[in-house]
């Protein structure tokens, strides 16, 4: 590679390959007469443009573009900000919030609406900039298996800022011992990747699409687990001022509210399987609504009542038995 001289020579020659331009054009939402512009210096990028511009980067230029973005007069550091101090902390008033909100909540709605009430406010308490980030609350299954332990976690309330979409639960698959989630429920302690572009050779980690780093804590109560809060970020080092590692911490310790004390599980009930990849689970979820529907149908054709929950979890339980001999074979 010639050696570039500016930050915007080194953007211009990582073009010159079509897949690192349609990447950069697709993650940072802009066109290519705007990528045009920024190399010939006919406009500049605004500061969130510059640090998604060097998040996109593949590793290997990382450096030297931060280097030379610092280099041309006017710029200056474009690293993460650090957290002000009078955001480190969950506002107090939302406690109140969260605990009315569960006290006057229906049993069949507590979940939900208690976890999106939370993930709402700690999407835009830890990615106010709307940087890029993804929260997932994901449930421990219920025991089963010739050992009824629990074999595996799922994916239940998510949401997210672009490049994930606001509403990610249609996207919900199973976790297990492969995934970093699954570490951190089978050892009650929280899992922190700041890179996973190096650190995913170092511990189990499925990587998804856009994720470059990750903070996980469990979701406790009395030295029992329900399962992890998960928050990804599109950035490297998001999660390196302790500032928000402590707010993922007190967030999860608050969805801990929305669980019913029988979610919650002994490390000596945890026997987590290895599931398969995203990839190969999809094709399962495709009929999820119907086989939904069909359930609540065959109960009543036998005069049993389900409700959408009770059919949601019966449809997660066959499909988890699936994915599970498909593991295996």
């Amino acid at each position: 590679m010639q050696e570039a001289r500016t930050w915007r020579e080194l953007l211009g020659i990582i073009i010159k390959d079509n897949k690192e331009k349609q990447h950069l054009i697709e993650t940072l939402k802009i066109t290519p007469i705007t990528l045009t512009r920024w190399i010939n210096g006919e406009s500049d990028p605004r500061p969130q443009n510059l640090r998604q511009l060097l998040n996109a980067l593949p590793p290997k230029y990382q450096e030297l573009m931060r280097k030379l973005i610092k280099e041309e007069q006017g710029f200056g550091d474009f690293t993460p900000p650090i957290l002000e101090p009078m955001i480190t902390t969950i506002p107090s008033e939302f406690y109140s919030r969260v605990l009315a909100a569960h006290a006057s909540t229906t049993e069949n709605l507590r979940f939900w609406s208690t976890c999106n009430l939370i993930l709402q406010q700690a999407l835009g308490h830890l990615d106010p900039e709307r940087r890029g980030m993804s929260i997932w609350v994901v449930r421990c299954m219920p025991p089963s298996g010739p050992y009824y332990k629990v074999r595996s976690l799922r994916e239940s309330v998510g949401i997210g800022t672009p490049p994930w979409g606001n509403n990610l639960e249609q996207n919900a698959m199973f976790l297990g011992a492969e995934s970093l989630a699954g570490n951190v429920v089978t050892l009650c302690r929280p899992g922190i990747i700041q890179n996973l572009e190096i650190e995913h050779n170092l511990m189990p980690a499925t990587h998804v699409e856009h994720e470059k780093s990750a903070a996980i804590y469990p979701i406790l109560n009395a030295g029992r687990v329900g399962g992890v809060l998960l928050v990804s970020s599109a950035e490297i080092n998001y999660f390196l001022p302790s500032a928000r590692v402590n707010l993922v911490k007190g967030y999860a310790d608050l969805v801990a509210l929305a669980f019913e004390a029988k979610d919650f599980y002994p490390p000596e009930d945890i026997a987590l399987s290895v599931m398969p990849p995203h990839a190969q689970q999809k094709p399962y979820f495709t009929r999820f609504r119907q086989m939904v529907s069909e359930t609540i149908l065959q109960a009543a054709a036998q005069q049993q009542v389900l409700s959408n929950l009770q059919a949601d979890l019966l449809v997660w339980q066959k499909l988890e038995e699936a994915l599970l001999e498909l593991s295996i074979r």
